[in-house]
């Protein structure tokens, strides 16, 4: 009886341990537990970086955004707001006084512009602007404040008890989450803090953006499109205005694609700002340059064109000797610098994961916002290219068991080489398992080494995930973005099809148990890849359309499909081919959950509602759900959750 006794206890050590060690995994309920942190920004003495970060409110059901602050110096990490009202857009002013952030809270849910006393005390508000305030900066002297004000909708003193008719007159008349679009722009003004004096900087019918003071505080670049018709195209110019009521306007800028992102060097000698590297037509297979000008707008030079890839989020040092920039790569963004006196380009830092921020610190460094694919966004240090993590918000996850992620690269039919991403519970891939293509949209755009929390949670119940970077999507430069243009549903299908070959030829997906899904233009190719091929056991095609003849003036893309299709009465056939998953809607066998937000202007509901319609009356089963008042992307946190958890029920119902 002792023998057997302590014979048993070894075996009772070794379970616990083992329950012990066991951890739970990642589910869609987790997803309310991640953190957004964006917007950093250093202070003028380099020792603190100030950020919004925004956590799930459940009871509200809702983000709240609220301010905090890091030392660059030691591991001190400071919450400056608190509570229920928000707090977003941190900007240090140049004296190092001050805080200013955007908050809502007193004004009805319009933002403004309060302060934050270093020294300590309650923050204030500073402004009670009528229209939207869609931006702010300080002058270089902290007298001032740089607004960017959308026009108010109503002049009115009080709105009318039943709103007025919307008269539509605009060729670009309608965006996602604006809505139908009338005759308000855009606007720069400036704000004396002492006097609380708002002065007009500029008016007319032409949208400003992008405002950036020059460091001597006299003149203002910012970015606007006054062309004759700029709804009809995409030439964005950069000029300048002087910083005072009726001050003389410049033209820096005069190619015809468009110019952006303007960004002065600390000496005031030249501005780096981002170009399409189309010209006068307009298509959205394009990438952005770096370039640099000198600050009247003479001796501009183009700096990556021969990198053939899309850059953005250029950054001066702070001694005015190197610009940073961020580069988009096969399956990775990485930062790099370009040397104004050696005219070279080097990479800083690059690794598998995504850099999407890059802002200037101190001599030669800098922080950035970095996400792996166990991570989400954290702030880090870039010094003398080596990184120094520098906030902790997302340590939590550590309590998971994540999902294995690694690169694998596949042969299309017609010899394409196609990079991707696969997900599995595992990194020990022992038998096939039950599989789903997630697609990701844009469909300029790319599943890169960043957190990715819908293929974490597939993964997580128990499926092989593979995110395909198609012939469309970025970092692969020109060529490989512009092979779908007027092309749709074509390559695309290909490539997606050939990473589902190579994955089941591996004995990673199980070739009896194929699912797909995807949002946006995933959706789009879901619907495309169903009506080519009927060995998907279950599809989940979310803000999709399948009948693009009807998206013309029922979305946001006029622009592109002009210019990209032509339009519909003048090449019908391009128009018919390029909707054949609704007109062939009869070879689909796959049983699809189809979603839509019911206010999405971008992909309307419309597209949905016509494949589900084409799928129900063939008998196949099928199921629509939208989400109310959510536009293209689903914001509202229970709705998220609502989602994932809706992918795991159909996909286990048909493929498990």
């Amino acid at each position: 009886m002792k023998k057997s006794i302590l014979l048993a206890i070894p075996f009772f050590i070794s379970t616990v341990t083992y329950a012990q060690a066991v951890k739970p995994i990642f589910k869609p309920a987790d997803f309310l537990k991640i953190k957004s942190l964006s917007e950093p920004r250093v202070s003028p003495d380099d020792k603190w970086v100030a950020y919004s970060l925004s956590e799930v409110d459940t009871a509200k059901d809702a983000r709240v955004s609220h301010l905090w602050m890091q030392s660059l110096t030691t591991n001190e990490s400071i919450e400056l707001t608190h509570g229920a009202d928000p707090a977003s857009n941190p900007r240090w002013s140049p004296d190092g006084r001050y805080l200013a952030f955007l908050s809502s809270r007193d004004s009805k849910n319009a933002s403004q512009v309060w302060l934050l006393d270093r020294r300590g005390g309650e923050a204030k508000k500073l402004t009670d602007i009528k229209g939207d305030l869609n931006d702010y900066s300080w002058s270089p002297d902290s007298k001032q404040l740089l607004l960017v004000i959308e026009d108010p909708e109503s002049k009115a003193k009080e709105e009318p008890k039943n709103p007025l008719p919307v008269r539509i007159d605009r060729y670009h008349f309608k965006q996602d989450i604006e809505g139908y679009l009338k005759h308000q722009y855009t606007h720069l003004y400036l704000f004396n803090i002492e006097a609380k004096k708002l002065d007009t900087l500029t008016k007319g019918s032409a949208d400003e953006q992008s405002p950036e003071w020059s460091p001597d505080g006299k003149r203002i670049a910012f970015v606007s499109n006054r062309t004759p018709e700029p709804e009809r195209d995409d030439n964005s110019d950069i000029f300048t205005i002087e910083a005072k009521p009726n001050g003389q306007l410049t033209q820096l800028t005069t190619w015809k694609g468009h110019d952006i992102g303007p960004k002065w060097s600390p000496d005031g000698k030249h501005i780096a700002y981002l170009r399409s590297t189309a010209g006068e037509h307009y298509t959205i297979y394009d990438q952005d340059l770096l370039c640099i000008m000198d600050a009247d707008g003479s001796n501009s030079k183009v700096i990556t064109q021969q990198m053939d890839r899309p850059v953005s989020t250029p950054a001066w040092s702070k001694d005015s000797r190197e610009i940073a920039f961020l580069v988009s790569d096969d399956r990775r963004s990485y930062l790099a610098k370009y040397d104004v006196d050696a005219k070279s380009i080097s990479t800083i830092n690059s690794g598998d994961y995504g850099i999407v921020n890059v802002v200037s610190y101190a001599t030669d460094n800098w922080v950035v916002e970095l996400s792996t694919p166990y991570m989400p966004n954290e702030l880090f240090a870039v010094e003398s290219g080596k990184l120094r993590k520098l906030t902790h918000h997302q340590n939590w996850l550590q309590e998971f068991k994540l999902a294995h992620v690694e690169g694998f690269r596949s042969k299309s039919k017609d010899g394409t080489s196609v990079s991707g991403l696969l997900y599995t519970p595992d990194s020990i891939h022992t038998q096939k398992l039950p599989f789903i293509l997630f697609i990701h949209g844009g469909p300029v755009d790319q599943d890169d080494y960043t957190f990715d929390a819908t293929r974490q949670i597939l993964a997580g119940a128990g499926y092989a995930v593979a995110g395909v970077n198609y012939r469309g999507s970025n970092g692969r430069g020109l060529k490989y973005i512009n092979a779908i243009n007027a092309d749709w549903g074509n390559k695309e299908v290909i490539d997606l099809l050939g990473a589902v070959d190579e994955l089941v030829k591996k004995g990673i997906a199980d070739p009896d148990h194929l699912g797909i899904g995807g949002w946006s233009y995933g959706g789009i190719l879901t619907d495309y890849t169903i009506a080519t091929d009927t060995r998907f056991k279950a599809g989940a095609s979310g803000a999709g359309s399948a009948l693009q003849t009807s998206m013309y003036g029922s979305d946001q893309y006029v622009l592109q499909y002009d210019n990209e299709l032509g339009q519909p009465w003048k090449n019908q056939d391009k128009w018919i081919k390029l909707s054949y998953p609704f007109f062939h809607a009869d070879r689909i066998k796959t049983p699809v959950l189809f979603m839509s937000g019911l206010k999405d202007f971008n992909v309307p509901t419309a597209g949905s509602e016509q494949m589900y319609m084409a799928l129900k009356s063939q008998n196949l089963p099928t199921e629509l759900i939208l989400y109310p008042n959510q536009y293209h992307g689903i914001t509202v946190p229970s709705y998220q959750v609502d989602r994932l958890q809706r992918y795991i029920v159909w996909f286990d119902k048909y493929l498990k």
